[in-house]
């Protein structure tokens, strides 16, 4: 039997219809506007408590870029992160793979002094007899255990060439060293060519200029006739998906190498390959320190057969953050999307397991490069 709806129903069933989508519609908005009010409310009230109880002046730039980082922290995600402008300026110099400054990688020491741990080649620093484990005792004069650690890295800092006046000690010997920071560019790729020309790569990080001098050290060693390469990314703590991308193209076949997944369900591709490839025998070193973009290198390079990995299991970040600068010169680091390979799934929170599981257990032999030269040599023979 057919059933006939009159129009007027059906209009009215229409205006019902939206009436319902739009009273649900403002029930959740006034319950969002709601906390967020309540929120706000609690804010007011804690800035007026304190602006009428506080002993002390209040610095109202310190306190503006604590709410905002105390805002991201309460996303309680490990990656996302709000900084001040300053911060932001540092940050940009360090993607950039530049810098201002002496040329010195320090840490505090348990005698208080500041160790140097290690010294930048072509900077300021590598022009003196400055050695890696000297100590700082004194910066312009000022002893650094009066001073303080961060005291005293923050006398040494700036994007300001200056002189700086460190007192340098060795052996109970106190030497005077005075240094203008200059501009340095900094090296995240260094190698050289092991016997069976094998070309051995480091990749410290992945920064602007990381792929042209990944590139520049490749092309050199095949050129020099390498028959197959070790890249080292253990303790690489990632970077610039762009840059990754760029070194891992003259490896890996043409197509798509691995895809973000973001918080509305789509889909978007990362990393890319042109036709051109290698076919030279590659094996990548890898321990707990590797992650996010130098994982995702040592990913690509298992997933699609062009490597095996040898090492300790990496970190487990599978996770892309995103920076957007804010009207304050400050900005916002925000985790918005999962990726993986097109060939694997995300590791993220899981970590890459090594074909060859080596762990470094004695100090004084590297057992993980010793494996990966064993390993590139049989694959060579």
């Amino acid at each position: 039997m057919n059933k006939k709806i009159s129009l007027s129903l059906t209009v009215s069933l229409i205006v019902i219809t939206s009436a319902i989508t739009f009273i649900l519609t403002y029930f959740f908005s006034l319950q969002s506007f709601s906390k967020k009010t309540e929120k706000y409310n609690s804010l007011q009230a804690v800035d007026s408590y304190v602006r009428e109880n506080f002993y002390g002046d209040i610095d109202e730039k310190n306190i503006s870029d604590g709410i905002l980082k105390g805002y991201i922290s309460g996303l309680n995600d490990r990656y996302s992160r709000y900084l001040t402008a300053d911060e932001f300026v540092d940050e940009q110099s360090e993607n950039a793979g530049e810098m201002t400054g002496l040329g010195f990688t320090l840490e505090e020491n348990e005698n208080g002094y500041i160790r140097i741990a290690e010294i930048m080649p072509d900077s300021p620093v590598s022009e003196t007899d400055i050695k890696p484990d000297d100590f700082i005792v004194a910066v312009n004069g000022a002893d650094v255990l009066e001073m303080g650690f961060d005291k005293a890295i923050e006398s040494m800092s700036g994007t300001d060439v200056d002189k700086i006046t460190v007192t340098v000690r060795r052996d109970e010997d106190d030497r005077n060293y005075t240094l203008t920071r200059r501009h340095i560019e900094v090296v995240t790729v260094t190698g050289e060519m092991l016997d069976n020309y094998v070309g051995y790569i480091k990749i410290s990080g992945f920064k602007q200029n990381t792929s042209q001098q990944f590139i520049d050290l490749f092309e050199q060693f095949k050129s020099d006739g390498a028959k197959g390469f070790i890249f080292d990314v253990r303790e690489n703590g990632g970077g610039l998906l762009t840059s990754l991308e760029k070194c891992l193209d003259p490896l890996l076949p043409e197509g798509v190498i691995a895809t973000a997944e973001y918080s509305d369900g789509h889909t978007e591709t990362i990393v890319n390959s042109d036709e051109t490839e290698t076919n030279l025998p590659i094996v990548v070193l890898v321990n707990g320190h590797t992650a996010s973009a130098a994982e995702l290198f040592a990913a690509s390079l298992k997933d699609f057969g062009k490597a095996e990995l040898v090492g300790s299991q990496t970190y487990g970040k599978g996770v892309m953050q995103t920076t957007t600068e804010l009207s304050n010169g400050g900005a916002v680091v925000l985790t918005i999307a999962e990726y993986k390979t097109s060939v694997s799934e995300c590791y993220d929170g899981v970590g890459l397991t090594p074909d060859y599981k080596v762990e470094n257990e004695n100090d004084d032999t590297d057992e993980q490069y010793n494996k990966a030269v064993e390993i590139i040599n049989d694959k060579i023979n």
